[in-house]
């Protein structure tokens, strides 16, 4: 596919180097930045274009007129939708995606038709970010909470502790305790690298486990791999940002919520914009502060201000003085150990989760949803498995199917929406969603292939 990325920020940037390992993608990326372009260059097969992405000369040198796809992802919602605008009226580009932030944009749904602004599908990280963060502290036990089938099923990932039911356990004793088969174990990390796992295999403290289920079975198996089931009450959240101020909204219908706030100009904003939310003016990272608060009477606290280091500190800081749990917003892939090593409950990363959201319209053959997994190095994807006399998976079980190594089926909905049982013997039925966990991100292709 031929894709062309507008913006060499973070997103971008990882974006481009992405897609570029995945065999027969061409990339180029654009940017004013020619010191971020040479850096990309150097690092990754793709080609680099210098000048405003807008510009009708700039997307025509860097290929608007040949491309499969348009990414606009710069940090100016404007310069995205111009982009998008011109690759239509000018290049015919088939597909456009945008990233869109601003929510005045955003939240007008007849903005964007190709009788309007032609954008396809757009993207909102702060919105992605916030209904992330939610779904951690609806289910506190869990490090990732992932939707699939509509929402007819999540893919979980929990750490193992001592006192869950299935630690020292194998894995067949799950189903027959609680009696359910449609529960299904996707993978097994366990010291950083993922491992073989059957029926027999024994589940360790503190391995990483992903499973996935119904929304109704997951707390009850949180429950049997670490005991966490105590509903969250009290929410500190340090930053008040846009994804400050957008989970502060959210989770003050069911929470008791406080929010600080550095800046005092922004801090009377956000008081006058949250009705039930206890708004702070102050450093998140104070241990006075914390203490005057009752932190250690708090259930979680997020940290999502606009720098990593200062999430870490200010939750570091919570932890040490007795919060339950503490979530901190990072980027950076050295900082992502401190999870691993307890210092921190769990990390999440802007941008994994908006490239999550992109590689859900970029995906080739009929993938409706992606999610990447530790830290981009993993995939579960949602693929229709389409009726026809060359289908690779359609009347075939799963035993028959040849997937690349590392790859598994982890779960089945029919098109009527009903959660199969997977089996070795089970037998895929056009129009069935088939959900498939990638520990090696190299056999992307090859999956779509097998969908296409």
């Amino acid at each position: 596919m031929n894709i062309l990325i507008l913006g060499a920020g973070q997103v971008g940037s990882t974006t481009a180097k992405q897609l570029a390992k995945e065999e027969d993608n061409e990339i180029t990326i654009v940017d004013t930045d020619l010191e971020k372009l040479n850096k990309l260059s150097n690092t990754t097969d793709l080609r680099v274009v210098e000048g405003n992405a807008s510009y009708p000369n700039i997307l025509k040198a860097a290929g608007a007129d040949t491309a499969d796809m348009l990414i606009a992802l710069t940090s100016s919602d404007e310069v995205n939708m111009i982009a998008c605008q011109i690759a239509s009226t000018l290049f015919n580009t088939q597909t456009k995606i945008a990233r869109i932030r601003a929510s005045e944009y955003s939240d007008n749904e007849d903005l964007f038709s190709e009788s309007e602004i032609p954008v396809d599908h757009y993207i909102n990280p702060e919105e992605l970010i916030t209904s992330y963060i939610a779904e951690l502290i609806q289910h506190p036990g869990a490090f990732q909470v992932l939707d699939f089938a509509e929402g007819r099923l999540r893919m979980v990932g929990v750490k193992t502790k001592q006192q869950g039911f299935l630690v020292g356990n194998p894995i067949r004793a799950l189903h027959e305790h609680l009696g359910n088969e449609k529960v299904r174990i996707s993978a097994i990390y366990r010291d950083g690298d993922i491992i073989n796992i059957d029926g027999n295999t024994t589940v360790q403290e503190k391995d990483e486990v992903y499973f996935i289920a119904s929304p109704d079975d997951i707390d009850d198996l949180i429950i049997e791999f670490n005991q966490d089931h105590e509903r969250v009450r009290s929410v500190m959240i340090a930053g008040g940002g846009k994804i400050g101020l957008k989970l502060a909204a959210r989770l003050e219908r069911s929470n008791q919520v406080k929010l600080i706030e550095k800046s005092v100009e922004r801090a009377k904003e956000l008081a006058e914009q949250l009705e039930k939310t206890i708004v702070l003016k102050g450093d998140a990272a104070d241990d006075v502060l914390l203490t005057e608060e009752n932190i250690n009477n708090t259930d979680v606290f997020v940290a999502v201000t606009n720098s990593e280091e200062a999430n870490l500190l200010s939750s570091m800081v919570a932890k040490k003085l007795g919060t339950k749990k503490v979530f901190a917003l990072i980027n950076k892939t050295s900082y992502s150990g401190l999870a691993e090593a307890e210092t921190i409950d769990v990390t999440f990363s802007a941008e994994e989760i908006t490239i999550s959201s992109l590689l859900s319209h970029v995906r080739k053959g009929d993938v409706v949803k992606v999610h990447t997994l530790k830290r981009g190095n993993a995939e579960a994807l949602e693929a229709i498995a389409h009726d026809s006399e060359n289908s690779k998976v359609v009347g075939k079980s799963i035993e028959k199917i040849v997937l690349p190594e590392g790859s598994f089926i982890t779960a089945v909905v029919s098109s009527q929406g009903e959660i199969r049982a997977v089996h070795h013997t089970t037998i895929i039925q056009p129009d069935d969603h088939v959900i498939v966990f990638i520990s090696n991100r190299g056999a992307v292709a090859e999956i779509e292939t097998l969908f296409e």
